[in-house]
C-alpha cells in the first residue's frame, strides 16, 4: 500500500542521498537550458529561469540569432598571431584589427594580462601604440610559470622585428599589468628579461591617487606610488 503524504516509504527507505528526488514541473528541454545558463559565472537558478523563460517569450528569428552569435564565437574567434589579441580574422596567421591598422604607433607595445584589460585601455583613446597578450600572470601557487604565458612571444617579437606589423622593431615595452602581488611579480620578470635587450626602453603605467579620492583612505601601497610617481608642476 502506498505511504500516506508525510509517511516514510514501505519498505523504510528513502533515495539515495537521503532526500527525495528533485522534480522539475518544466519540459526536458526548458530544464536542460536552465541548467546550462546556470553554469554561466554570477548567473543562479533563479537568473537562469528568467533567461530561459525570455528565450521562450522571443520569436524564433530572435532565438537563432542569439544561437549563431555564440556559435560563431566559439567558431571564428581565435587569438591574433602576433599580440594574442581576440580577433575573427582568418588565415595561418591571423592579425587583429589593431596589428592590421597602418596608422599605429608600431615602435611601443604595451603588455597587458587579458584581452579585456587590452579593451580596457583602447576605451580610452589615449593609446595609439601596439599590445602584447600575456594570457595571464606568472602565480606559482597556482603552477603558473612565465611558459605557460606568452611572454616567449613577445621576447620573439623584440629579437625579431619581422614578427611585428610593419617589421617595425620596437622601442619601448610598457608595463601594463595588474597592480596585484602577481602582476607585480611578472612585471619584475619581465623586467628582468627586458634588461637584456639595452636599445629597449622600459616604462610602466603610472599609478597613484585616483581623482576624487582621500589620503586618509588610500592604502599604502597606493600612497607609496602616488610618492615615488610624483611629478613637476612647473
Amino acid at each position: 500500500m502506498p505511504a500516506r503524504p508525510g509517511e516514510p516509504p514501505p519498505n523504510g527507505r528513502t533515495p539515495a542521498g537521503g532526500k527525495s528526488a528533485r522534480r522539475s514541473s518544466y519540459p526536458a528541454v526548458v530544464d536542460r537550458l536552465m541548467e546550462e545558463l546556470a553554469r554561466l559565472p554570477g548567473v543562479g537558478r533563479r537568473s537562469a529561469e528568467r533567461l530561459a523563460f525570455h528565450i521562450l517569450k522571443s520569436t524564433p528569428d530572435e532565438a537563432m540569432t542569439l544561437s549563431k552569435a555564440i556559435s560563431d564565437v566559439k567558431l571564428r574567434v581565435q587569438h591574433c598571431g602576433v599580440c594574442w589579441n581576440l580577433t575573427d580574422a582568418g588565415g595561418d596567421l591571423p592579425r587583429c584589427q589593431i596589428c592590421a591598422d597602418p596608422g599605429r604607433e608600431r615602435a611601443s607595445v604595451l603588455v597587458v594580462e587579458q584581452p579585456k584589460d587590452l579593451i580596457a585601455l583602447e576605451q580610452t583613446g589615449m593609446y595609439k601604440g601596439l599590445y602584447h597578450v600575456l594570457m595571464g600572470r606568472i602565480s606559482p601557487l597556482d603552477g603558473i610559470g612565465p611558459e605557460e604565458l606568452t611572454v616567449a612571444d613577445l621576447l620573439h617579437r623584440l629579437d625579431e622585428p619581422q614578427r611585428n606589423p610593419g617589421e617595425s622593431p620596437i622601442r619601448e615595452v610598457i608595463l601594463g599589468l595588474n597592480p596585484t602581488v602577481e602582476g607585480d611579480g611578472t612585471a619584475l620578470y619581465l623586467q628582468e628579461e627586458l634588461a637584456q635587450r639595452p636599445d629597449v626602453r622600459i616604462t610602466r603605467l603610472a599609478r597613484g591617487l585616483p581623482t576624487g579620492s582621500h589620503l586618509e583612505f588610500a592604502n599604502k601601497a597606493v600612497l607609496a606610488d602616488a610618492i615615488q610617481c610624483r611629478q613637476d608642476v612647473r
